[in-house]
């Protein structure tokens, strides 16, 4: 904490523009609205293919979600993950053993919408110009960047180097707009690998729903695990 306090002083310091801590948060609030879009965007796929409560499937997923919010790791949740699909949800097994662990890997759609806002964000406020090719530029490898991006915590500000440099962004300033964004980044961490998990399971939920593979929940609690292992 002390680390990120010194380096966003300096930033703001070097800068000379306290305004830049307002612009940082109406910058959180941005990314955690995207977040909040594609919940909804789930929730009516949910809805619409196969047919379930989409807030009956908010609630069973939600203990993947604590986990996911508290860990920032895709992969740290997904046992937790497979246990709510398979028995809580009804996915079956063999689709969940493959849909789930790809998903972990590949599925980190809310990185790819922190990468392009942040992207966007840190040269609007180091003034560096954005063209219309440089906007599909930021796209296009923030989407690529995110599929390829380990499922650990704090890997999107890793991708994130790659993506701006991909649009030609000044080295010299490449360390200052990462200080910058860093005193928000973990939180914003834990919320989008909350969408990363919640997207893993809508469409463990859709493909089983397509190959006939969605059937009832059967839910099974401690004492249910103690007989099979007695």
């Amino acid at each position: 904490p002390y680390a990120v306090f010194a380096l966003l002083a300096n930033v703001v310091a070097s800068s000379g523009d306290p305004d830049l801590l307002y612009a940082l948060l109406f910058y959180a609030m941005i990314v955690l609205l995207g977040l909040t879009l594609m919940i909804v965007f789930y929730s009516i796929v949910v809805a619409t293919i196969t047919k379930k409560n989409p807030f009956w499937f908010l609630k069973e997923i939600s203990p993947a979600q604590l986990l996911a919010f508290s860990t920032s790791s895709s992969a740290a949740t997904l046992p937790v993950t497979m246990e709510r699909v398979e028995e809580h949800i009804g996915v079956d097994k063999e689709v969940s053993s493959f849909v789930l662990p790809v998903g972990a890997t590949i599925n980190m759609d809310g990185t790819s919408l922190y990468q392009a806002v942040a992207a966007v964000f840190i040269s609007q406020a180091l003034g560096f110009d954005l063209t219309f090719a440089d906007q599909l530029t930021i796209v296009l490898t923030a989407l690529l960047a995110s599929i390829g991006s380990a499922a650990v915590p704090g890997a999107g500000m890793v991708m994130l180097v790659i993506v701006l440099e991909s649009i030609g962004f000044p080295a010299d300033k490449l360390a200052i707009g990462l200080a910058l964004i860093f005193a928000v980044d973990r939180p914003l961490d834990m919320c989008r690998t909350v969408i990363n998990v919640t997207g893993d399971a809508a469409v463990s939920m859709v493909v089983a729903k397509s190959v006939g593979k969605l059937g009832k929940p059967n839910p099974k609690y401690w004492d249910d695990h103690y007989e099979e292992v007695k």
